[in-house]
C-alpha cells in the first residue's frame, strides 16, 4: 500500500477559528518561507464594516476638565499623597490639580464659572437663598401660618385744627376709660370713643399753651404740662382742676404716671416728681440730660423710669437714687420714643431723631442693647401691644408712615401710610387692638392693627364701610 509521504500540518494547541489559526503562530519550528506564504492571514473584504462592542479613549486627549470630573477635593486631608498617586496613575502625570470646592458644586454643571456680584446686595441674596433652601427643607413638615391681615386704610378720622408740628411735644393720650385727650394750642378736648361726644375740657388762656397731656392709669384724672412750665392736674367728670404745681423754669413737655408719682419733664433739662397727695410742688429732682427732655416711660412694675432728651442719650433712674442707673449714649439723635415691654421685664425700646432713625431694645438688667433696626425715618413714638408680642412705631421725616412689627424678629407685619406730616402722635385703645395717630397735618387716624387678647383673630377690616370724618372740637 503506498503511502503518502507528505508532511501534514501539525494540529493547532488552541481552539481558535481556521480564519485566525493561520495568523496565528503556534508552532514554535521556523516555518519555511513556503509555509510563510501559505500561511497569509485572510483580511476582510473593503465592502464590509466592522464594528466593536465598546470605544475606549485616549484619557490624554479627552477635554475631561471641561465637564469638571476632576475638581473634587479630597473627603480628609490624610490620604492626599494617595490621592496624587491614583489621579497620576488614573489621568497621567500631566493631570491638572483638583481646587477644593463643596461636594454640591459639580452637580448639573458644565464648567459654569459664576461671576462675581456687582453690587453687595447680590451677594448677600445668594447667600440667603442657600439658607432658605435649607430652611425650606426643614420647615416643609410644617405649614407656615399664614400672615395677619391688617386693614390699611383708618376708620375714621377726625379734624384737630391747631395741632401743632412740633417733635418735643406730647398732646395725644388714651385713658383706660376710653375717652381721648387733645392738646389744640391752649385748651384740651376729650373726645369719647364710645359716643363720640367731645367735650372742652380747659382753656389755659392766651399766653399759655398746652404741651403735653397724660391721664393715670385709672383714666380719671388728666396731667396737663403747659408752656409756663407747670403741671396741672384736672378732674374729667367735673371738668375741674385740682392741683396746679410749678417747679419748672420753662415749657413742660412730657409727662409720665406711675401707680403714685407723675414725673414731668422740661427744657429746663430737667425732670421733677410729683405727689398729688402731698402740698410741696414737687419732692425730687432728675437732673441728668444736658438738652430737653422729651421721653418719659414708667416700667410696667414702677421700679424703673427710662428718659429721652435732645442730647441723644436714654437715661434709665429708680427710686432709690437720684443718679441714673444707665447712661445709654448710643442713640445720634434726640430720643423721644420710649416703650417698656409688657411682655418681659427689663426689656426696653427706644427710636431715635431723623440723624438716628433706628429702634433700639436694652436688657436694663445689665445695660447690654439686644438689637438695633433702622427704619429708614424719623422715629417719633413707640408702643408695645399687651396682646400680642408686637410693636408699632410712628415716622416722620421723610417718610411719615406708621410701621408695625413682631418681636424678636422685628418682620414687618405691615406699613400704614396716610398722613402728609410727621406722625408726631401715638395712643393705643384700653382694649390694645386700635391706635391714634396724630401729625401736623392737623388730623387724629384711627387703625385698626392689632388682635384681641382672647381669640388672636384677625381684625376686620372696616376700612371701607365705616369711614367716617368728623371734628374735634
Amino acid at each position: 500500500m503506498a503511502t503518502d509521504s507528505s508532511p501534514k500540518p501539525a494540529p493547532p494547541r488552541l481552539n481558535v477559528p481556521p480564519a485566525m489559526a493561520g495568523g496565528l503562530r503556534l508552532d514554535p519550528a521556523v516555518a519555511s518561507p513556503a509555509r510563510l506564504l501559505l500561511d497569509v492571514p485572510k483580511t476582510p473584504s473593503p465592502s464590509k464594516t466592522t464594528y466593536s462592542d465598546r470605544f475606549i479613549p485616549c484619557r490624554s486627549s479627552s477635554r475631561l476638565h471641561n465637564f469638571a470630573l476632576l475638581d473634587r477635593a479630597s473627603p480628609s486631608g490624610d490620604d492626599a499623597p494617595y490621592s496624587r498617586l491614583l489621579r497620576a496613575e488614573i489621568f497621567g502625570p500631566d493631570s491638572p490639580s483638583p481646587a477644593p470646592s463643596s461636594p454640591n458644586t459639580n452637580l448639573f454643571r458644565f464648567k459654569t464659572d459664576h461671576p462675581s456680584p456687582k453690587s453687595p446686595f447680590a451677594a448677600a441674596a445668594a447667600t440667603a437663598g442657600q439658607h432658605d433652601c435649607t430652611a425650606s427643607s426643614a420647615e416643609s413638615s410644617t405649614p407656615r401660618k399664614p400672615p395677619r391681615k391688617v386693614p390699611k386704610t383708618p376708620h375714621k378720622v377726625l379734624d384737630a385744627p391747631s395741632l401743632q408740628d412740633d417733635f418735643y411735644l406730647n398732646l395725644v393720650d388714651w385713658s383706660s376709660q376710653n375717652m381721648l385727650a387733645v392738646g389744640l394750642g391752649n385748651c384740651v378736648y376729650l373726645w369719647s370713643a364710645s359716643n363720640c361726644k367731645v367735650t372742652k375740657l380747659c382753656d389755659l388762656g392766651p399766653r399759655d399753651s398746652v404741651c403735653a397731656v397724660h391721664w393715670t392709669r385709672e383714666g380719671s384724672y388728666l396731667a396737663i404740662g403747659t408752656g409756663l412750665g407747670d403741671v396741672q392736674i384736672w378732674d374729667s367728670s367735673r371738668c375741674k382742676r385740682i392741683r396746679n404745681m410749678g417747679g419748672h423754669q420753662t415749657r413742660t413737655g412730657v409727662l409720665a404716671w406711675s401707680s403714685r408719682i407723675l414725673s414731668s419733664g422740661s427744657r429746663d433739662k430737667n425732670i421733677l416728681q410729683h405727689d398729688i397727695r402731698v402740698p410741696s410742688d414737687y419732692i425730687s429732682k432728675f437732673s441728668g440730660h444736658r438738652s430737653e427732655v422729651c421721653g418719659l416711660k414708667w416700667s410696667h412694675d414702677d421700679r424703673e423710669l427710662a428718659s429721652g432728651g435732645n442730647d441723644n442719650q436714654l437715661l434709665v433712674w429708680n427710686q432709690r437714687s437720684q443718679q441714673p442707673v444707665l447712661r445709654l449714649t448710643e442713640h445720634t439723635a434726640a430720643v423721644k420714643a420710649i416703650a417698656w415691654s409688657p411682655h418681659q421685664q427689663g426689656l426696653l425700646a427706644s427710636g431715635g431723631g431723623t440723624a438716628d432713625r433706628c429702634i433700639k431694645f436694652w436688657n436694663t438688667v445689665n445695660g447690654n442693647m439686644l438689637n438695633s433696626v433702622d427704619t429708614g425715618s424719623q422715629v417719633c413714638n413707640l408702643a408695645w401691644c399687651k396682646n400680642v408680642n408686637e410693636l408699632v412705631s410712628t415716622h416722620g421725616y421723610s417718610q411719615n408712615q406708621i410701621m408695625v412689627w413682631k418681636y424678636p424678629s422685628m418682620s414687618k407685619v405691615t406699613t400704614l401710610t396716610g398722613h402728609t406730616l410727621r406722625v408726631l402722635y401715638l395712643a393705643m385703645s384700653p382694649d390694645g387692638q386700635t391706635i391714634v395717630t396724630g401729625a401736623g397735618d392737623e388730623t387724629l387716624r384711627f387703625w385698626n392693627i392689632f388682635p384681641s387678647m382672647k381669640t388672636q383673630a384677625p381684625v376686620r377690616d372696616v376700612g371701607l364701610w365705616s369711614f367716617s370724618r368728623s371734628h374735634i372740637r
